[in-house]
């Protein structure tokens, strides 16, 4: 989850970050966790789109979408260390780069530079997840879609209508009459 945080850090701080690194390249619909496996990667986006989701009652719920310049991770299986209820699928063809969990902690350890990067990644996750709660909560459908075109309009047109309408909480039918009532002038 999340957009890019804008923090900058010195060069020496930069290499160490580099040194960790792991580049990925995925094709479209091949899968960069599965559910069940441990996520040991904090991920940046470099260029194509991901969704992670999970299986209620044999259906796959999206949790979120990432696409370039966002950095998301699995957060209860990464800091927890245990397997995860998501999988994350390439809806594109997408290179992002990872940041092991064992290199990274020891330099959050040793550099505070990194630590205070590490603080801003989190406190961006947890306002995040908050926020959606909050809209949510609160929102009607209608509402949630609105946001989501103006919130996510790198998103819109790239990924299925299926997966928009399982992440806005809503059926592929609601779906379609919300953007037949927005089509319409009637929302």
């Amino acid at each position: 989850m999340g957009e890019v945080v804008s923090h900058t850090i010195s060069n020496d701080a930069t290499e160490k970050l580099a040194s960790i690194l792991i580049y990925i390249e995925l094709e479209k619909n091949e899968f960069l966790l599965k559910e069940g496996e441990i996520s040991d990667l904090v991920y940046y986006v470099k260029r194509g789109l991901l969704r992670q989701f999970c299986y209620k009652n044999g259906k796959e719920l999206t949790e979120h979408f990432a696409c370039e310049e966002n950095i998301f991770i699995c957060l209860d299986s990464f800091f927890c260390r245990k397997p995860t209820h998501a999988a994350i699928e390439a809806l594109e063809p997408t290179a992002l780069y990872g940041i092991p969990y064992e290199p990274f902690m020891s330099l959050v350890r040793e550099c505070g530079e990194i630590s205070l990067m590490y603080c801003r990644i989190m406190e961006m996750m947890l306002t995040g997840i908050q926020k959606k709660i909050f809209e949510f909560q609160f929102e009607t459908a209608n509402e949630r879609y609105q946001r989501f075109l103006k919130e996510r309009p790198d998103i819109i047109q790239r990924v299925p209508l299926l997966h928009i309408a399982s992440y806005l909480l809503m059926s592929p039918e609601t779906l379609s009459r919300v953007r037949a009532g927005i089509l319409n002038g009637s929302a």
